[in-house]
């Protein structure tokens, strides 16, 4: 079976073929489930069955309790989950109200600096020597009416360039500030994540339960109907049982190829995805600078953006 060569099939094929090997297992399954009911039918006489349909009965309201209170479990962390949720939706609104305000005072602060084309320091010397300059000097008038204008120019200059400065402050605070509700995000996820999984675990042993109750029902509805009945012949039916079991076997281990080939093809499929989504990231940041929280995780994780 392992020599089964997959290189060549394409994923159609694949799955085909899965789903094929699916439906034989699952057929030859019932088949061993059916055989199985049948011999114990078959070896159990009357008395044996009327014990059996009660004892099963008891088991099943057993296991049902039990469900109950393993569905109730995964209810209460569901709604943990719910309510966190609503919490990250929160953080997600502050995280994009501080990144457009964030945006909004860079703009500014950008603005402002094209405006004072210079620092506060640079600027206060020139409009304090200037004003020396106007206030003590001894300078013909057209060259005083220059230096006014100067002096209102550089005025003007620095109010925008004290003004940067203040923004560019604000900005630093609002950095800052946004620090901890980003990393809360991850708290977050993080939470919800552990939750979930154990939701789901107790979802699955609660589905396991179930079903078990299912079968053993279905096992007392048979045990009842056939108390009257008892078989002696036997062999016929377990001489089915091993080649049905070899076969069962068999298509597991050709299944199991074709599960591995399709992972693979599902593998590199997420990597070119994931890959194609950076590149657009990137293209984004770096034409726009305006980034879904998706695209800013992503370059995050990559290490192409940093904060």
């Amino acid at each position: 079976m392992t020599d089964i060569d997959v290189s060549s099939m394409s994923e159609k094929d694949l799955k085909n073929k899965v789903n094929d090997l699916r439906t034989q297992i699952g057929h030859h399954e019932r088949e061993l489930k059916a055989i199985y009911r049948e011999l114990k039918l078959h070896r159990t006489n009357t008395d044996e069955l009327k014990e059996k349909r009660d004892s099963l009965n008891s088991q099943v309201r057993e296991i049902t309790t039990k469900a109950k209170g393993i569905r109730s479990k995964r209810d209460s962390i569901n709604a943990k989950i719910a309510s966190l949720k609503a919490s990250r939706n929160e953080v997600n609104e502050k995280t994009r109200q501080f990144s457009d305000n964030i945006s909004d005072l860079k703009t500014k602060r950008d603005g402002l600096n094209k405006l004072s084309k210079g620092s506060v320091e640079t600027l206060s010397k020139a409009y304090a020597a200037d004003i020396d300059l106007f206030l003590n000097a001894d300078i013909p008038l057209k060259h005083e009416a220059d230096l006014f204008e100067r002096l209102l120019d550089l005025k003007e200059r620095l109010g925008a360039a004290f003004d940067a400065n203040d923004i560019h402050q604000k900005l630093v605070e609002t950095f800052e500030a946004s620090k901890e509700v980003f990393e809360s995000r991850e708290d977050f996820g993080d939470e919800i994540s552990k939750l979930a999984e154990e939701s789901q675990k107790y979802h699955l042993e609660m589905i396991d339960l179930y079903n078990q109750a299912d079968e053993l029902r279905k096992a007392a509805d048979t045990a009842h109907t056939q108390i009257s009945e008892k078989y002696s012949v036997t062999s016929p039916i377990r001489e089915k049982i091993d080649p049905l079991k070899k076969k069962i076997t068999l298509l597991r281990d050709e299944l199991g190829i074709y599960l591995e080939k399709l992972n693979d093809i599902q593998v590199e499929k997420d990597g070119k995805k994931q890959e194609e989504h950076l590149v657009i990231a990137k293209e984004k940041l770096e034409k726009s600078g305006r980034l879904s929280l998706e695209d800013l995780k992503l370059l995050m994780d990559k290490g192409d953006l940093k904060f």
